[in-house]
């Protein structure tokens, strides 16, 4: 029953992710850190299947190893942010979109600027 429930998690978890992608509210990384965690605690071909994805699994394993993302990541993900929230603000046209959207935003844009930046051993 617990390894259902988990595998259960991981996938709603996995979705919220994907679709964290899309909606600038939802964020993206918490939820498919989740799901890696869900799916490591009951069941390992999900697991390899998360990990070996090509969008997701480098950033869990960035995040396991604590390698960090690149600077190249960092700041498309808070340019991609920005232009979700502020055009998510401007089709609302609602009062707690200008308050809540913004403090969102910092949120999660000094959340990006404290993880470690990876170094890119190519250069």
């Amino acid at each position: 029953m617990k390894k259902a429930l988990l595998i259960a998690a991981g996938f709603v978890s996995l979705i919220l992710g994907v679709a964290g992608i899309i909606l600038p509210v939802l964020p993206t990384t918490p939820f498919v850190l989740l799901s890696a965690s869900c799916f490591s605690m009951s069941n390992e071909k999900l697991e390899k299947w998360l990990l070996k994805s090509r969008v997701f699994g480098p950033f869990i394993d960035n995040y396991r190893t604590k390698r960090g993302i690149s600077i190249l990541h960092k700041t498309a993900s808070i340019a991609f942010l920005w232009t979700g929230l502020i055009t998510s603000m401007l089709l609302t046209a609602a009062v707690w979109a200008y308050i809540l959207l913004p403090m969102v935003g910092v949120g999660v844009t000094v959340h990006l600027l404290m993880i470690k930046t990876a170094v890119n051993k190519s250069l």
